[in-house]
């Protein structure tokens, strides 16, 4: 982390899925301007197939990926913390925490590839719009 270079450190509950999906995200549209971390609250045991799978289809690889929690120092000296959902919270006295309560297409029926793809849709505006914030100098 450096000063050139902006963090943010992506937060669901499992960094299962939507977490692992908006550091995928951010990796392909910032590269290596943004340094991209993630992590979960109560991190699961692997990355959901699902969300693995919708981001592959848009060229992102995430089967090196694991879940792991959070780490107490890169929390304290990433730039910005965004966590995703609405059950993830991160309350960590001088970090700059902001939410994504991301789109949830089961809420309206929705399941399987197609409920990933609209949250992987949704997520990626989302990070188009933060890799922009991130990079331009103040």
């Amino acid at each position: 982390m450096t000063a050139e270079q902006p963090s943010v450190l992506f937060v669901c509950v499992k960094n299962a899925g939507k977490s692992q999906m908006a550091a995928g995200l951010m990796r392909q549209i910032a590269g290596d301007t943004v340094e991209v971390h993630s992590a979960g609250t109560r991190p699961g045991t692997a990355v959901n197939a699902l969300s693995a799978e919708a981001l592959r289809e848009i060229g992102i690889d995430l089967s090196d990926e694991v879940p792991k929690a959070i780490d107490l120092d890169l929390l304290r000296h990433v730039d910005l913390v965004v966590t995703l959902g609405r059950e993830a919270v991160v309350d960590q006295p001088g970090v700059r925490v902001v939410n994504w309560d991301t789109d949830e297409p089961s809420e309206r029926g929705i399941e399987g590839i197609e409920r990933m793809r609209l949250v992987r849709d949704d997520i990626a505006d989302r990070t188009r719009t933060l890799a922009t914030e991130l990079t331009i100098a103040p």
